[in-house]
């Protein structure tokens, strides 16, 4: 019974320390969560992981692409960032009722403009994609979230809570094939990085809710 008290004991202290350790990392605020800062916080976590997986893959590698198994036509690590960016760029234009470009190369399902190629220019191409989307999720709110739009994106993607929400999913779908090119090129993603003990992961960077 002793050594059974002693372990509950030990295990007690464990979970406050982690509660006070994750409480050390959580944002203070006292504002009460909204729609629009909701929406902006997926999209952070989105963005501080893809952005982060992007900037750790040598510039050399960005032509990568699995030829081991059926890939066979898959897109190159950099056609993958390229299309994570020109994806958000037009469900941003979605969002906010502009009209998307026309040409062909930054249309939704394209690997976008083959004028940037450099690892800089992809990476300012990828920042910036988000950046408009944060302005665009900026525009969300309680009365027009669910406001059927004129000229949606795709059947499914009929509001501005619902392009939003795809904006994410879609995103972190590419963000697992990134990893698994870093992984692939003898390369540790770097939010399975290995951390000191008791050191929780960094939190994303902070995006104004638009309120």
């Amino acid at each position: 019974m002793k050594s059974w008290n002693k372990f509950a004991l030990i295990f007690a202290v464990l979970l406050l320390t982690g509660a006070a350790a994750r409480a050390q990392q959580a944002p203070a605020t006292n504002e009460a969560p909204t729609l629009t800062s909701v929406l902006q916080t997926h999209l952070s976590v989105c963005e501080f992981e893809i952005v982060a997986t992007a900037q750790a893959m040598p510039e050399d590698k960005y032509s990568f692409a699995p030829t081991q198994g059926n890939f066979k036509g898959v897109r190159t690590f950099a056609q993958q960032v390229k299309h994570v960016a020109t994806v958000n760029d037009r469900l941003a234009e979605a969002i906010l009722g502009q009209a998307p470009p026309t040409a062909p190369d930054e249309g939704i399902t394209s690997n976008g403009p083959d004028a940037i190629q450099t690892k800089d220019q992809i990476m300012q191409y990828l920042k910036d994609s988000f950046a408009n989307m944060h302005k665009a999720i900026a525009t969300i709110n309680a009365d027009n979230a669910l406001t059927p739009l004129k000229d949606a994106p795709a059947p499914f993607l009929r509001t501005r809570a619902s392009i939003a929400m795809f904006t994410c999913t879609h995103a972190m779908d590419h963000y697992g094939q990134m990893v698994e090119y870093i992984r692939m090129n003898g390369l540790t993603p770097p939010m399975s990085a290995p951390r000191p003990t008791g050191v929780a992961p960094a939190n994303p960077p902070p995006k104004p809710s638009g309120d």
